[in-house]
């Protein structure tokens, strides 16, 4: 249960020589996490962390790459690269990484359409991620579903969902798949405090207890619901306690360590008990999408203090430099090395071609099946569909 294979793929030039020097050392790290879990209905974990330089190192790069991804991102879109609906995930980076540090490819993961970053912790390429948003052929979605649906099924990524709160019931559904199948393998279920007044999100949460269901809910608490602070939406903004007679647990989602450790709990919970709530206290900095500059309901000022106080990079920054496993330079010429990872990407993506327009048939009903397109009036032929 590791990054290992995002070290693997990702590992850069500059980050190897870091890795190898800490390699050969058995030497363990115990990290405590930065405030106490808080708990419902459960006895909460502890909150020191056993972790390995490689780790560490594998955290900062990771996080660092999905944050310049997101920068570049902005700025495609801006640059009208990217069109339609954009919901950027910089700020929340350490709830990607730490809950994929915690799981296996086995276990599945499903969220709304703040998606990106969880895709590349799934083993999604920078490629795939830009060229989609561009809606390029060389995309997760083959271009036709841009930002909102990446979609990564040998990866155990069953999507970003674009109906606030749909995505809840269908995770609750492949946990139901996974218990039928006794695959001994967990679903993680992603969403925002926006989507945690759903009706739906109770009614599958109901069936999942009733059916002891390997489910854990994930309410990403990001503090706003577009342009609504959750203090104005629900009038119970304790998120973890939603479930009532569903445990729940509280954590610093701006702390890889400590959702590391909460979705470690929770799967070795969820295998035994049935469905458990993480709330992950996090912050995002852009505005809900890119239509949203994301300081008419917040001031500059809380962004920043943020940024200063809780910022998921910066925490494992400072342990790194701590504990003398890299120096400021070293960590500075790897986010270089990012940026022009993410260049090169782009510059890939751009060169991909846009899909056929015979794409506009496909995935929709089975192949084969001989369903044929008419006109309007039903007296033209137009296509018949693969």
């Amino acid at each position: 249960m590791s990054l290992s294979h995002l070290t693997r793929r990702r590992t850069s030039t500059l980050l190897t020589p870091l890795l190898t020097r800490h390699l050969s050392t058995s030497d363990s790290l115990t990290i405590e996490t930065s405030v106490p879990f808080t708990s419902h209905n459960i006895d909460p974990p502890s909150r020191s962390v056993t972790t390995t330089a490689p780790e560490l190192l594998t955290f900062f790069r990771t996080m660092a790459l999905m944050r310049r991804a997101e920068i570049a991102a902005d700025s495609l879109y801006k640059a009208k690269l990217i069109r339609g609906f954009c919901h950027l995930y910089d700020g929340q980076e350490a709830v990607a990484v730490g809950m994929e540090s915690a799981i296996t490819r086995s276990d599945s993961i499903i969220t709304a359409y703040r998606d990106h970053c969880i895709f590349l912790a799934r083993g999604g390429t920078l490629l795939e991620m830009f060229a989609e948003l561009m809606g390029r052929r060389d995309g997760c979605s083959r271009g036709k579903g841009g930002s909102m649906h990446f979609y990564r099924k040998e990866g155990g990524f069953y999507g970003g969902h674009g109906i606030v709160g749909a995505q809840v019931p269908l995770g609750c559904g492949i946990a139901f798949a996974q218990k039928y199948l006794k695959e001994e393998s967990v679903t993680f279920v992603l969403y925002g405090d926006g989507a945690a007044n759903q009706g739906q999100l109770f009614e599958a949460l109901n069936m999942a207890a009733l059916w002891d269901l390997p489910a854990i809910l994930v309410c990403e608490n990001n503090h706003y619901g577009m342009g609504t602070a959750e203090w104005r939406a629900a009038k119970s903004p304790a998120y973890y306690k939603r479930g009532d007679y569903v445990p729940g647990l509280k954590v610093d989602g701006m702390d890889v360590f400590a959702v590391k450790q909460a979705c470690k709990f929770a799967k070795e919970h969820v295998l035994k008990n049935g469905p458990i709530i993480l709330e992950m206290d996090t912050y995002r900095y852009h505005g809900h999408s890119m239509s949203d500059p994301g300081s008419t309901y917040r001031t500059r000022d809380e962004i920043s203090g943020i940024r200063q106080e809780r910022d998921p990079i910066e925490r494992v920054r400072k342990l790194i430099l701590a504990h003398d496993l890299a120096t400021e330079k070293e960590l500075k010429d790897v986010e270089k090395e990012l940026r022009k990872e993410v260049d090169d990407a782009i510059a890939q993506a751009k060169e991909s071609p846009l899909p056929d327009t015979s794409e506009l048939f496909t995935n929709i009903y089975v192949k084969g099946l001989g369903t044929e397109a008419f006109g309007a009036d039903r007296k033209e032929l137009r296509a018949v569909l693969p």
